[in-house]
Order: C-alpha cells, then sequence, then structure tokens
C-alpha cells in the first residue's frame, strides 16, 4: 500500500506511461460475423483459398485474346466469332477461346482459358454470330486474375486493426465465420459529490445533474468497452470505500467522477490509498490538473474531474491510451482534421492545454468559456492540443483538431 502524493504535478507523457503500464492483457474471444464490426481483432485473419478462386471478369462484355483486338477502331473493328455465353456461377468447364474468337461473359463470371481480356460491351456491335470490337484491350484489362486479390494462407488483416463494416465483408470472402476479437474492457463510473442529482430529477438551488457519467459512458460505449454505471455516491467515506470496492471487483478499470472541492479530491484521493496505491495527483494539463491515478487490486483506477469539459480532456489524453492497450488496438480511433488557427492562444509553458475550437472552411476559432461551462463543449468541434513547451499558438499557424 502506498502514499498518497497530493498535487505533486507531473507531465501528461508521465500520466500517459503511467495508465498504460496498468493494462491487462488482451483477452481473445470469438463471435460470429455479423457482430463483428466495431471491435478489434485479437489474432490475424487469413485467407482459407485464394480469392478469388478463378480468373474473372469485371465488366459486362466479352472474353478475348487481347492479341486479336491489335489496331481495333470506330472504322475498322476486329471481327471475332462469339462462341457462347458464361452463366454466373457456372463451375463446369468452359470451351476454350481460340484465336478469332470471344465469349460473353457478365460482371464476375469467369473467364473461359485461352482469354486473357475483357472487352466492354459498349466498345461492341453484335452482327449474328459475330462481335465488332471497336477499341483494343491490353493483356489483363477488365479482368481480376485467379489470387489476385490474395492467396491462400495470406493475412487478410492483421491483429489489432478495429472492424469496419468493409472489413467484415473481406473477412466473409475469407471464410471467417467467428471471428477472433479482443473482449471489451468494462469499465466502472462511479458519480461522487453531495450536490449531484440524478438526471431524472430536477435540481434545487445547490444542486446540478450528474452529467459526466453518462458523457463518459457513451464515449466508453462507443469505443468499445462495456460502461458500467455505478449511480450518484455521497461524500461519505464508508459509503464511498464500499462502492469503490465492489467496481474494482467487478471492472477492468474504474473511473471516479466528481469532486469538484479540495477536500472531495483529498477524499478520493485518500480512498484509493487506503484501499490500493496513489501512483499520481495532479497532472500537467490544462483542463484537468486535479486528476488522480491509482491502483487498487491490480486494477486501474481514475479520479477525473468534476467539471465535465475537463472529465472527456482526461478520458481521451490519459484514458484513453489505456483502453487502446487493453484492447490491443494497434493504432487509437482518433478523428483529426488539418485547420488553420484564427487567432492567438496563449498558454503556459510547461502544461499542456487542450483548447477547445469551431471549425468551419479549414478554420479553427476557440471557443473560449469559463471553467465548468457545458455549451463550450457543444460549441465545439474538437480541441486543438497546445504542448507542454510552448507558450502557444499564433494566428495563421496550421493546427491538428482532435475532433469529438
Amino acid at each position: 500500500m502506498g502514499g498518497t502524493r497530493f498535487l505533486q504535478v507531473v507531465p501528461v507523457s508521465d500520466a500517459v506511461i503511467a495508465a498504460v503500464s496498468m493494462a491487462s492483457l488482451p483477452v481473445l474471444e470469438k463471435v460470429p460475423l455479423d457482430s463483428a464490426a466495431g471491435r478489434v481483432l485479437a489474432a490475424p485473419v487469413l485467407a482459407d483459398t485464394d480469392i478469388p478462386g478463378f480468373d474473372r471478369s469485371v465488366v459486362d462484355g466479352y472474353a478475348v485474346k487481347a492479341a486479336d483486338t491489335a489496331g481495333a477502331g470506330e472504322t475498322i473493328p476486329a471481327m471475332l466469332q462469339c462462341t457462347g455465353k458464361v452463366a454466373m456461377g457456372d463451375s463446369g468447364i468452359l470451351q476454350p477461346i481460340k484465336p478469332g474468337e470471344c465469349m460473353y461473359v457478365p460482371t464476375g463470371g469467369p473467364l473461359p482459358a485461352g482469354a486473357d481480356a475483357m472487352v466492354m460491351v459498349e466498345n461492341t456491335e453484335t452482327a449474328g454470330d459475330m462481335v465488332l470490337v471497336k477499341k483494343p484491350v491490353a493483356h489483363g484489362e477488365n479482368v481480376l486474375l485467379s489470387s489476385e486479390d490474395f492467396k491462400k494462407g495470406e493475412i487478410v488483416l492483421p491483429a489489432g486493426r478495429k472492424l469496419s463494416p468493409q472489413d467484415v465483408g473481406v473477412l466473409a470472402a475469407a471464410g471467417c465465420a467467428r471471428v477472433p476479437v479482443t473482449k471489451k474492457p468494462v469499465v466502472g463510473i462511479i458519480s461522487t459529490g453531495n450536490e449531484l442529482v440524478p438526471v431524472i430529477k430536477k435540481p434545487s438551488p445547490g444542486q446540478v445533474r450528474d452529467a459526466n457519467a453518462s458523457m463518459l459512458g457513451a464515449f466508453l460505449l462507443g469505443y468499445g468497452c462495456i460502461p458500467k454505471l455505478y449511480g450518484i455516491v455521497k461524500d461519505e467515506k464508508p459509503a464511498f470505500e464500499s462502492v469503490v470496492t465492489r467496481a474494482v471487483a467487478e471492472c477492468d478499470v474504474v473511473l471516479l467522477s466528481g469532486g469538484s472541492s479540495k477536500d472531495e479530491r483529498d477524499m478520493t484521493a485518500g480512498t484509493i490509498a487506503g484501499l490500493g496505491e496513489v501512483l499520481i495527483h495532479g497532472v500537467a494539463i490544462t483542463p484537468g490538473k486535479p486528476t488522480i491515478i491509482g491502483r487498487v487490486s491490480g486494477k486501474p483506477v481514475f479520479g477525473l474531474p468534476g467539471h465535465p469539459a475537463s472529465a472527456y480532456i482526461v478520458l481521451i489524453a490519459i484514458v484513453r491510451p489505456l483502453i487502446d492497450r487493453m484492447l490491443g488496438m494497434e493504432k487509437p480511433e482518433v478523428r483529426t482534421l488539418q485547420a488553420t488557427l484564427a487567432m492567438n492562444i496563449p498558454s503556459q509553458r510547461g502544461r499542456e492545454d487542450y483548447v477547445r475550437v469551431k471549425v468551419a472552411d479549414g478554420i479553427a476559432t476557440p471557443v473560449f468559456g469559463k471553467s465548468g461551462l457545458l455549451n463550450t463543449l457543444v460549441a465545439s468541434d474538437g480541441v486543438v492540443c497546445i504542448p507542454a513547451g510552448s507558450e502557444g499558438l499564433e494566428k495563421g499557424s496550421e493546427v491538428e483538431v482532435i475532433l469529438w
């Protein structure tokens, strides 16, 4: 059991290292293909056969020997004899194409032996069983060759990839009916503060609705976790310790949301220290300086600031890298865009500042507001990070906006 370190502020990079060091190893589970979208692959998936397993056409038209179309044009077309049609799904032995011959093949149909290219139907005319080709094609044109997509045994998708709908289609083509993915981390969310009331209750003077729990839960759900909400806990040590102990036993990570006053923060830190160990109390980040990072029974426990904007910034800057490691994600799921800064943004050297911005027509305009305001969250499109070593950013600077 370790002691507490009250507001001995550390750099964001140190906070991230401390958080990620507590990540448990990803756990593999298999899920049906139709529920794999949005999950992270726990192991590479290999093609169980050549894809495609045959030479196939990518257009409606005629299978030809490319050499037979050399010099063909509108005025002097190449004349080829059509020997038949290929049916979709035809697995029989097709009559080989000989010089001077062609065969009709629909998009996706197999090429007959001897053919090495496809002429699109719009570049042809028919006269009885003769086909007039008005445009030459090169060897391999409009054709997908056998195993050109993936060879049998080749890695189709690597481990650590978050699966998109397109990826799911590729997995289906590779014959992966049950997909190896990482288990979703269960993240407990405990709201603290005597001033908090549930969302369904109208607050009296001095009270506020618990916005953090819903916000944090929504982010975690969309990011691939299972949020587990424990409700609002009053600032009384026995009740607080009891809920934290239960959450640590039931979850992989625990977020304590709230504690706006110094006394509340000290109780949070004291409770974590009493049950386990406080690693960090205070991070050089704005907003979010009072952040607490601890460990109880080997599980990471975070004390997030009470203001929603501060809690959200700490979530994406410090907690998210831990979640990425637990999910086995190869690269974080962060949406960004480049923009030009509309005005100067001052910053204090030695702390990492996250400034909310509105983006329009490639211009990022800071959305300034008092600490604790909710409207800046919905009025902004994302944040710009000012590194700890900088004293600010100048108007006209190219910046990377981390989108909400």
